[in-house]
């Protein structure tokens, strides 16, 4: 059977209305990046329940009155359960206030939004989504890295690198993804790269393959490591990278464009 919804679950307007629910992306980090809808809404927020990555620039947009919470998770650590949140997303919306989830990057990519979504619907809470600039876009871009390029790469796979428990996903394939080629944009992957890479490896991709691995993106202190797929795990525990950061697999990681108007390729590490 098929059918046809009409409508947009996109937000419209300049922030939720008294017992509306509006799940934001913050995008990857540099304030600059976040949309204009997003920053009205966080001004007009009575309750604002925040990830750890949108940073004090960001969270400086609420109104001095809001209550701000944060809920973030670190490799599988959550302070606030996720179905803590998702109750303190209801409980908010019923006592008429404007609520907003801030989520690092986009909701709805790896950002656990189509949960709190799927909650708030069976809860009948009125909700929308305030798109964002995704890590997975936005950090390859801030190291002039591009995942795709015609004649090198023409598919891109995104992927996290670690389940809620801190494990590697077990509902990846990640055979398919070593045989596959194309490029790979893997999030929160650090601290699991020496799993995925031999992963990889042991699937047919060659040691020679490219590796770019992008430290906070976007913010000032944004570093880029290039190395291959053989040498990533090795090299990154040299380098000792902070984070959060996205590993590029593939043979753009080894394009190493020039960024825009400066001359210079970006900062890098190693």
């Amino acid at each position: 059977m098929s059918y046809v919804d009409y409508g947009s679950a996109l937000a419209s307007g300049e922030g939720p209305a008294p017992g509306e629910v509006w799940l934001v992306g913050a995008g990857p980090g540099d304030p600059g990046l976040l949309t204009r809808r997003a920053a009205s809404a966080i001004g007009r927020a009575d309750l604002l329940l925040h990830d750890a990555l949108p940073g004090r620039a960001v969270l400086r947009l609420a109104r001095h009155d809001a209550t701000l919470v944060a809920v973030g998770k670190r490799k599988g650590n959550a302070p606030m359960p996720q179905a803590k949140i998702n109750a303190r997303l209801i409980a908010g919306a019923r006592a008429g206030l404007r609520v907003v989830r801030l989520k690092g990057g986009d909701p709805f990519l790896f950002g656990r939004g189509g949960e709190e979504a799927r909650a708030l619907n069976e809860a009948g809470i009125p909700w929308r989504v305030v798109p964002g600039v995704t890590a997975g876009t936005a950090a390859p871009a801030a190291a002039g890295v591009p995942l795709t390029h015609r004649g090198t790469a023409s598919a891109v796979t995104f992927v996290t690198g670690h389940d809620e428990g801190g494990a590697l996903p077990g509902g990846v394939d990640w055979d398919a993804l070593g045989r596959a080629g194309g490029t790979i944009a893997a999030f929160m992957a650090l601290s699991k790269l020496d799993e995925i890479a031999l992963r990889l490896l042991a699937a047919g991709r060659a040691a020679e393959t490219p590796v770019a691995i992008v430290a906070q993106a976007s913010l000032p202190g944004q570093a880029v490591l290039r190395s291959t797929l053989g040498t990533c795990t090795l090299d990154a525990r040299r380098a000792a990278l902070p984070t959060p950061a996205l590993v590029v697999i593939g043979e753009v990681a080894a394009l190493g464009l020039l960024q825009p108007n400066l001359g210079l390729p970006a900062q890098a590490v190693g």
